[in-house]
């Protein structure tokens, strides 16, 4: 397997053809799988925003200033008030936001982010005022919507990065998909020893997202797509089932019941 990063993509604004845009720098085959930051998605979705388009409620408010007297750094209530309007569930709202996004994924912030915003192309602030970034609405779709518009016919996986509980640091992982099922089932066959496989369902494309975010990086390297190649799925089960059922999600249920208690 290949992976690789497509370099000389432009600035993306509001309106461009991702797909137009790749294809321009890549010679892209059928049966690869084509990795698009959520970054570009937003922008080319106009999901880009001001902090004065989230006037803080009471709720913000009282949130921002929890995590102020926590931090001990200032916390603009108009982010936590993004912040809800963005999920649908705030999971744990102290020492940082942890919540439930509309399209299932859990992460810090809603996945809002404030770095690599852009706009006006110069790597400064945008040009509009805006100064955060949402995650696409529904990122399958839009997956959907950049492989329907190529000439070839490549799965397309659309990526973030966010942590994982108890390891430090961030990885790659799949927030939309399309032309690939999310996950392979090793249920049913057996392992060297003759034994069946039970409970083994492998995240392919938090797995493929993970590798693109190693050759694309996560600064102002300005390489927001990837390519792998020469990888096949195989002759498994498919499934789209990746963000877990909340009856079934005994990690949410605990955390929803956890109280953070400074020393």
């Amino acid at each position: 397997m290949n992976v690789f990063a497509v370099p000389g993509l432009p600035e993306v604004r509001p309106g461009d053809d991702l797909a137009a845009l790749v294809e321009a720098q890549a010679d892209l085959r059928d049966d690869d799988v084509l990795l698009v930051a959520s970054t570009v998605v937003s922008k080319a979705e106009g999901r880009r925003a001001d902090l004065e388009d989230f006037p803080a409620g009471p709720r913000a408010r009282e949130i921002a200033e929890r995590l102020e007297a926590i931090s001990g750094e200032e916390k603009d209530p108009r982010f936590a008030q993004a912040v809800l309007e963005e999920s649908t569930e705030i999971i744990v709202e102290a020492p940082f936001l942890l919540t439930a996004t509309k399209f299932g994924h859990v992460g810090v912030n809603a996945g809002i982010d404030r770095s690599n915003v852009g706009g006006a192309g110069d790597g400064e602030a945008s040009d509009d005022g805006a100064d955060l970034l949402l995650l696409p609405e529904r990122p399958s779709e839009s997956a959907a919507r950049i492989r329907e518009n190529l000439d070839s016919d490549p799965a397309v996986v659309v990526t973030d990065t966010s942590g994982r509980p108890f390891r430090h640091g961030q990885r790659g992982v799949a927030i939309g998909w399309a032309g690939i099922p999310a996950s392979r089932d090793w249920r049913g066959e057996e392992d060297r020893d003759g034994h069946e496989l039970e409970v083994t369902v492998e995240a392919v494309v938090d797995e493929l997202a993970a590798a693109a975010n190693l050759v694309t990086g996560e600064g102002d390297g300005g390489l927001p797509v990837a390519v792998v190649r020469d990888w096949e799925f195989g002759d498994h089960e498919g499934s789209d089932n990746l963000y877990r059922d909340v009856d079934g999600d005994f990690v949410r249920q605990a955390l929803r019941g956890w109280e953070f208690a400074r020393d």
